[in-house]
């Protein structure tokens, strides 16, 4: 695909970036997209491999190698660099439903998968993609397309999340009645509120949301479904519900002086921002303030970075990370061999914008909080942080990692925030549909399946994978619309 001799010929290249210390003056999007002829090229460097594991999207040693959705990326690749826009958009689309949200938000799979990485420098097929849906849009090949005929079979999918919306598209395409239930005031779930705008802009959200609108797709906010409305209602008035609530039980940390003012989940923090960017531009102040503060995020991974960048960007006057795992190697090691997802170490946007604006990596490895310390009104003035050490556990055999005795240091500190992952689906909404739960407490199914024990009732997304990428959750959502489906017309000719 593309040019026989492309990644031989043309270097890889991506979108530049605003620099740190001017992106940080607000929460816009900061990359600037390659000229059009340009980007073509990147197109020439997908190269005849043979097995495209670029599109394999299967596990390997327990990671994800090449994309979920089994996109068709040479074949995209290949139209990008002729120039056949259209038919990149339609092969795109035949196993995407939401590429304006993948091409900014996932770390792409797809190209820590791709054959050009064994001796050079992978496709940036990333980009590519949102090249395609971005001329789709501006060229007017995105339209609504209403269903021909409808089944007169009705669905609940509650949750707007990405794997509720692609369950949604899918389902209405079909021509089944499908209405969804989003909880907040907004929709999008975790693309609204759990990502920052400057990873990806609300409007992008909006644009395709109006296109769904379009289609038939009946959307209804500020409905929380276990409390607002009964589960028992629901099953009542509709054919098939689909859970797609999310995994939003945050993990906390349990340590003496947890209870102190100051200590927020970073889910709820960037929540509060986003909404109050949403509401008023900031002006509201509905928010936690961090300016000339000093910050510490708790958690290594996207959504730690996310909280930095948030940070930063509210004016902290230091900023700095915890990490509980060693740092990762700078280069795939031996035992990480191609496809495998290379484990390796990523200075992401937040970091960039700390070490530009503190000059050093914010990031502190093998440390945890053993203590936080309260001033005499109760507000967080301090911790005690304390180094780990990877150490097998005699009982289990797994390696844990435990406090080093004698290594607690004291640092100043006015906001934490907890980014230390999910546990899994909230226990109000399981309860109110009785589905039964997995030790994780994400709702049980049979393995590669998505009816839960419950009749008529399916799930999909995180509630159902646990906390994952939201290239997952598309998966997730379009696999599920399968399965609804075919229960309720014998057969589906959903792909």
């Amino acid at each position: 695909m593309g040019k026989p001799t492309g990644f031989l010929e043309y270097e890889r290249r991506v979108s530049e970036e605003i620099a740190p210390l001017e992106r940080i003056k607000n929460f816009n999007e900061f990359h600037i997209p390659l000229p059009l002829e340009k980007q073509q090229l990147q197109g020439a460097r997908c190269m005849a491999c043979g097995v495209p594991f670029c599109q394999y999207g299967k596990m390997i040693n327990g990671m994800a190698s090449g994309c979920p959705l089994n996109n068709l990326c040479p074949e995209w690749n290949d139209l990008v660099y002729t120039g056949n826009w259209e038919q990149a958009y339609n092969r795109l689309m035949k196993t995407h439903c939401f590429p304006e949200f993948t091409s900014r938000v996932c770390p792409a799979l797809c190209e820590a998968a791709c054959t050009c990485n064994l001796n050079g420098d992978p496709v940036s097929t990333k980009e590519n993609e949102r090249a395609i849906i971005e001329r789709a849009y501006e060229t007017g090949l995105v339209k609504p397309q209403p269903p021909k005929v409808r089944t007169g079979k009705k669905v609940a999918v509650i949750g707007s999340g990405p794997s509720g919306l692609a369950v949604a598209m899918q389902l209405n395409r079909r021509g089944h009645e499908v209405t969804v239930f989003e909880r907040n005031d907004r929709l999008g779930g975790l693309l609204r509120y759990g990502i920052p705008n400057m990873k990806l802009e609300k409007s992008v959200i909006d644009r395709r949301v109006r296109l769904m609108e379009e289609e038939g797709v009946i959307f209804k906010t500020n409905v929380n479904v276990g409390v607002d409305v009964k589960a028992a209602k629901l099953l009542k008035d509709f054919d098939r519900v689909v859970l797609c609530c999310g995994a939003s039980n945050p993990r906390d940390i349990k340590v003496p002086g947890r209870e102190a003012e100051g200590i927020y989940f970073a889910v709820d923090f960037l929540k509060g921002v986003t909404k109050s960017l949403l509401d008023s531009d900031l002006a509201d102040q509905k928010f936690v303030a961090c300016k000339n503060k000093k910050v510490m995020v708790i958690g290594g991974g996207d959504t730690g970075n996310d909280c930095v960048g948030t940070a930063i960007r509210l004016g902290a006057s230091s900023v700095v990370q915890l990490e509980m795992m060693p740092k990762a190697p700078d280069q795939r090691a031996v035992n990480n061999p191609w496809p495998e997802w290379p484990r390796v170490c990523k200075t992401d946007y937040g970091q960039q914008e700390a070490i530009a604006v503190f000059g050093h990596d914010p990031r502190i490895y093998q440390t945890t909080v053993k203590e936080f310390i309260a001033d005499d009104k109760g507000r967080l003035k301090k911790a005690v942080l304390v180094k780990l050490q990877s150490k097998k556990d005699e009982k289990t055999g797994r390696m844990m990692m435990v406090p080093v005795e004698g290594s607690e240091w004291t640092v100043e500190v006015d906001v934490v925030l907890i980014a230390a992952g999910f546990l899994g689906s909230q226990k109000y909404v399981t309860d109110a549909f009785k589905v039964d739960l997995t030790p994780r407490t994400n709702v049980a199914t049979e393995a590669e399946k998505y009816q839960t024990s419950v009749k008529n009732v399916f799930t999909a997304g995180d509630m159902h994978r646990g906390q994952s990428l939201v290239v997952w959750a598309i998966h997730e959502g379009r696999e599920a619309a399968k399965a609804v489906d075919e229960s309720l017309m014998g057969y589906t000719n959903l792909v």
